[in-house]
């Protein structure tokens, strides 16, 4: 069994981010077009979000510098591009390697809330 985690968004801050308010804070972020956020939990792990408003990666790394796992949607066709990177960097991605929003924020707010993959979520391992 995981021990739960407490997530604090990268951004300076020390204040855990709490389940129940992280989708308020992603969408916040989103709309000041801040399109990549990660979170840092409090036994080394990494999370990330980055979307183009309507598509999203999701990515879950053990520690820095881990390959880690990504959200997936098998069969998607195509790819979507308006990632926008904190550094500038504009990327593009197949859409079978991201999801749609909408699933991005559920599976964001449940490993913030358990620490884990949620029911029913695609993944790939890239380790």
């Amino acid at each position: 069994m995981r021990v739960i985690e407490s997530w604090v968004i990268n951004d300076g801050s020390t204040v855990p981010v709490p389940s129940q308010v992280v989708l308020e804070t992603l969408r916040a972020r989103v709309d000041r077009s801040q399109l990549e956020t990660w979170l840092s939990s409090s036994s080394g792990r990494l999370l990330a979000f980055v979307t183009n408003t309507e598509r999203a990666m999701v990515m879950l790394l053990e520690a820095e510098g881990d390959p880690g796992e990504h959200a997936v949607e098998p069969g998607a066709v195509g790819s979507s591009e308006g990632f926008v990177l904190s550094n500038g960097q504009h990327d593009e991605y197949p859409d079978e390697d991201t999801v749609a929003i909408v699933e991005a924020f559920r599976i964001v707010e449940h490993i913030v809330s358990t620490g884990s993959w949620p029911a029913g979520a695609r993944w790939v391992v890239d380790r």
